[in-house]
């Protein structure tokens, strides 16, 4: 490695590559939060009106949220193609681990976009729809919603958990480019929300009950402040990973 190599590798963050990659990293992060956030709010109305789909509705806020959802995705897949350079020096096999994780959960993701796009389309299409065809769309439409709960569950929920909290806490804990402390929040909050989507899934409480939010409250704080970290302060210059781009 050269002098010069050495000095960037110990300046704060390491080189101008591994600074720009975290960078964007971290844009990317808080951009899922900036996404998925207001998309969960907009989306209110289809998914807690259970006659959205057969009376009047503001379709605008719903395609509004699907927009956002799909930035979402996108923001997902980037978070993890921007890391793998990087992560695939400590492990080339969990790291596109996470690459795949975070592509299926934007699958799941995009299903349930569609799914909710689909009640839109039904309820422009046949909202005129009276006595037993009405009642065939209500079911239809609840059908739908239903759809993008459980693809809620299987995408954020076990995806993110395997994907974002086990394989990329691990990874960051096992690297240095981050404080292992801040990592650990990855180590325990992925475990945490994977117990809580099985117990969603076998009826145990609902995904939007104050159960299931305090069990995902270290993911959360994980993923907030890898989205801090990355964004203004960058890699730690101590890992070794850093020091291999030399």
């Amino acid at each position: 490695m050269t002098d010069l190599a050495l000095d960037a590798a110990a300046a704060p963050g390491g080189t101008d590559s591994s600074r720009r990659t975290a960078r964007i990293a971290g844009l990317l992060f808080i951009a899922t939060f900036v996404t998925s956030i207001p998309a969960l709010l907009l989306y209110d109305p289809v998914l807690n009106d259970a006659g959205y789909i057969v009376g009047s509705g503001n379709d605008a806020q719903i395609q509004l949220g699907a927009l956002l959802e799909i930035l979402l995705a996108i923001a997902n897949i980037g978070t993890a193609v921007v890391l793998y350079p990087i992560l695939k020096r400590q492990s080339q096999a969990l790291s596109l681990g996470f690459v795949a994780s975070r592509i299926v959960e934007s699958t799941f993701i995009v299903v349930g976009v569609i799914s909710l796009l689909s009640v839109l389309t039904l309820r422009q299409d046949l909202s005129a729809s009276v006595g037993m065809a009405a009642s065939a769309l209500d079911v239809t439409g609840r059908a739908l919603v239903s759809l993008h709960d459980w693809t809620f569950l299987i995408g954020p929920g076990f995806c993110v958990a395997v994907g974002n909290g086990m394989i990329l806490g691990y990874l960051m804990y096992r690297s240095g480019l981050v404080p292992r402390g801040m990592a650990m929040l990855g180590l325990v909050g992925g475990p945490l929300i994977f117990v809580s989507s099985v117990a969603i899934l076998f009826g145990a409480y609902e995904q939007t009950g104050t159960a299931a939010f305090l069990l995902s409250i270290p993911e959360i704080a994980w993923e907030a402040s890898l989205a801090y970290y990355l964004t203004f302060r960058g890699f730690k210059a101590s890992s070794p990973l850093l020091a291999r781009e030399g």
